[in-house]
């Protein structure tokens, strides 16, 4: 007599759920690439010279020159994250309602983006509180986001589906962005293409969010510290329970350690790229801008070609060699001959080819070293530490620039966050990691 045994349908099941999660990736970077990324600063800056007296502008009594604005507004936005990135990881890690939490940072976060669109005249102001409040929202989703990473995907999955959801990312900012593009070039009134540019990845953003709203499931909370009292009193004593026992977990910090560095390097030749490719190479901003679609797409290749990498040598030597890709990026851009655009658009192509693969995978990897229970507060410090001290290579890039007067040394310069990113990295003792998180290795660790 035969018995016929139940099917396991729980990796079917986590697949829904994979691609469920894959489009809040698709959906935020909407906000990331054509509002963060590309439109906002030179839009505000616009606004605010309409409105300066002697090219200067009043910001809670200090002048500052409109230009300067954005990058104020910006280091400003990372340091109150800094702060309230693990507040809400704590609170996350309490609540079985991840989901709603997702979706009402993300909705919410896209409501205040839709703003962006009345920023018109002189109001610069509306222009700031507006970008200030939905970067934090942003960035409180990306918390939740990634904590459920975790809670959706094996050990052994965990690479893959990180890589997927980096690719779905910059698939669907790339594909708006490309439509905003051709808005922006067949318009003649620049300032309302960019204003609806703006509005459309707002709605993208709320929109795609439905997906993995309807798509994801709720899960009860584990291992949350004993502690009494509202909900904010709660998430305090979760905090602090966090940040006692944290030190308990040297191999999780020596990574933290060492992502802040080498994504320091990756910000900032992102953050400078354009920087460099006009004001160094002789380039026009729509060729620019037409480079940075590119870097979008071939990064959709990248992240899944790095996903592929890992299930065959595990996420730890990918993101190495990532690391040494990049050692490489930089030293060749020094030495990139200005106005040919053929080099330019290879030195672009390679930057897509290591981008998504590098963040996707140590994404995954850090998740492994994650004590359970624990993951939104964990990846609350990932991104609040990342934010909190991403300023540290624009500071070494405008210092060298200001030693040389060129900014070909200042993009050498980052090699150095490379260098002590992996070397940092290659201290980091995966198997002893994963088994101090209370986690199992996955098959190739």
């Amino acid at each position: 007599m035969s018995v016929t045994g139940v099917a396991d349908l729980g990796p079917i099941n986590r697949r829904r759920e994979h691609r469920s999660w894959y489009f809040y990736d698709w959906a935020n970077s909407a906000f990331a690439t054509t509002i963060a990324g590309v439109l906002f600063a030179p839009y505000l800056i616009e606004v605010a010279e309409e409105a300066a007296v002697d090219d200067r502008i009043s910001v809670l009594g200090l002048s500052v020159a409109p230009g300067s604005l954005p990058s104020y507004l910006i280091s400003f936005s990372t340091i109150v994250s800094a702060v309230l990135l693990p507040l809400i990881g704590a609170w996350a890690d309490r609540t079985p309602r991840k989901k709603q939490l997702l979706a009402g940072f993300a909705w919410s976060g896209a409501a205040v983006a839709a703003l962006l669109f009345f920023v018109t005249g002189d109001n610069w102001e509306l222009g700031a509180v507006t970008f200030l409040v939905a970067n934090l929202l942003f960035g409180s989703s990306l918390v939740i986001n990634d904590s459920i990473l975790v809670a959706i995907s094996t050990e052994d999955e965990r690479d893959g589906v990180s890589s997927r959801g980096w690719a779905a990312g910059y698939a669907g900012g790339g594909l708006l962005l490309a439509i905003n593009f051709v808005m922006l070039s067949v318009m003649d009134d620049t300032a309302l293409a960019a204003r609806l540019s703006m509005l459309s990845a707002a709605i993208w953003w709320a929109a795609f969010t439905f997906i993995p709203f309807l798509g994801l499931r709720n899960r009860e909370p584990v291992h949350v510290a004993p502690v009494e009292g509202g909900l904010l009193r709660q998430s305090f004593g979760q905090l602090a329970t966090t940040l006692r026992h944290v030190r308990g977990y040297p191999v999780t910090l020596t990574f933290l350690l060492a992502y802040l560095f080498f994504n320091d390097g990756i910000q900032t030749v992102i953050a400078s790229a354009s920087t460099y490719g006009v004001k160094e190479l002789g380039f026009e901003e729509s060729t620019v801008l037409a480079t940075y679609l590119l870097v979008q797409f071939v990064a959709v290749l990248g992240a899944l070609a790095f996903g592929r990498l890992a299930a065959r040598f595990s996420a730890k030597p990918v993101i190495l060699g990532g690391i040494v890709i990049w050692m490489t990026i930089v030293t060749v851009a020094l030495f990139v001959p200005e106005q040919q655009l053929v080099p330019f658009l290879l030195l672009g192509a390679a930057i897509g080819l290591v981008l998504g693969g590098t963040q996707a995978l140590a994404r995954s990897y850090y998740s492994m070293l994650i004590p359970r229970g624990y993951e939104a507060e964990y990846f609350s410090f990932y991104h609040a530490m990342e934010r909190g001290t991403s300023w540290f290579g624009t500071l070494v890039f405008g210092l060298v620039y200001q030693l040389t007067d060129s900014y070909r040394p200042s993009i050498f310069a980052l090699i150095a966050f490379f260098v002590i990113g992996g070397a940092l990295l290659l201290k980091v003792d995966t198997q002893r990691g994963i088994r101090e998180a209370g986690n199992t290795p996955p098959s190739i660790a």
